[in-house]
């Protein structure tokens, strides 16, 4: 396997200088029986060499955002505007392209790894199946790829002849995400990864996605709820809220300045050492309901800035001055610029 560039070259506006390996423009996704999209308009790209981490709190669209650049939808989905993966169109390919797509191109490291692997199969079963059937290579290359897989992600090779029960949690995500490198991806999606997994294994996990990265030249897009791990692994973060991006930008500075209300509630709400005794704080509310329609800001009825024009008029993307690279979706943007650092 070719070792390409370790990140990616930056412009002077901070954007990647080189084409996507995924780029999603103004994505909206339906669902049977709801009022609004629960993905409303999502622009999003991932470089080669990158890690993106999508964050935010459980039913923003996280999960169903990565789902679809593999077009793993839900029953009766729809879906409109574009997923390109290396410049081809995932929501108009035909089934064939959808499973080369899965093979070669693009692979999903899921939340639960015991849900996701066969418990009556081998661990090589596992890790050979996809190349076997779908590539017809022959079982002995197949073995030996998958032995290389497992070493990369610091496995012994012996593991392929043991079964789901038989390893930890923590190494049964490594299997997980050696699966995923099978097929030499120019994307890999982390889906809560690591979220099943005691402090010290998504340490380890988190180490190895940055190395992987690195290694292969692998595009990585990070979905997670937890804004230090969000920290420790990104180039680039984007907060989801009601199945919109509502701020993007590079991690240090966003996580440093936010600028949307809806981040600096997450950050002020992540638990601390040096923080003051006393209850953590709490975002007042609850996310829009998706049997209502949205006619302003998704946030404005939990939001402390919120006027008017905010209830009226959904807020586009707007630059932050000063800042490369940095938006957010927000009328008041410039309300936080006295922002302190949340570390």
């Amino acid at each position: 396997m070719s070792t390409p560039d370790v990140a990616p070259v930056l412009d002077d506006s901070g954007v990647p200088d080189v084409a996507p390996v995924l780029d999603i423009r103004g994505l909206r996704l339906r669902l049977p029986r709801t009022v609004r999209p629960v993905l409303d308009g999502v622009d999003l790209t991932v470089a080669a060499g990158e890690t993106v981490a999508l964050v935010g709190e459980s039913g923003s669209g996280k999960t169903l955002t990565s789902r679809s650049v593999l077009r793993l939808l839900p029953t009766g989905a729809t879906a409109e505007g574009r997923v390109e993966v290396a410049g081809a169109d995932v929501l108009t390919m035909t089934s064939r392209q959808l499973r080369a797509l899965r093979t070669y191109t693009a692979a999903m490291i899921f939340q639960d790894p015991r849900a996701a692997i066969n418990p009556l199969r081998r661990i090589g079963d596992f890790l050979t199946e996809s190349l076997r059937l779908n590539t017809g290579m022959p079982a002995a290359e197949a073995d030996r790829r998958a032995a290389e897989m497992l070493d990369a992600v610091g496995l012994a090779p012996a593991l392929l002849r043991r079964y789901p029960n038989q390893v930890s949690g923590g190494m049964l995500q490594r299997v997980m995400i050696a699966a995923a490198l099978m097929g030499e991806p120019a994307l890999l999606l982390a889906d809560e990864a690591t979220t099943a997994l005691d402090v010290i294994s998504q340490a380890e996990v988190v180490a190895l996605l940055a190395e992987l990265r690195a290694r292969f030249g692998t595009g990585l897009l990070f979905v997670t709820h937890d804004l230090g791990l969000a920290a420790a692994i990104s180039d680039r973060v984007c907060v989801m809220y009601a199945g919109r991006i509502v701020e993007s930008g590079p991690a240090d500075a966003l996580f440093a300045r936010p600028r949307h209300p809806y981040t600096s509630a997450l950050l002020a709400a992540t638990p601390r050492l040096d923080a003051p005794n006393g209850r953590l704080a709490a975002i007042e509310g609850q996310p829009p309901d998706l049997q209502m329609e949205l006619t302003g800001c998704p946030f404005a009825a939990r939001c402390a800035f919120a006027t008017g024009i905010c209830a009226e008029q959904a807020p586009g993307e707007r630059p932050v001055p000063g800042e490369t690279a940095h938006s957010a979706a927000c009328h008041h943007s410039d309300r936080l610029e006295g922002s302190t650092d949340h570390g």
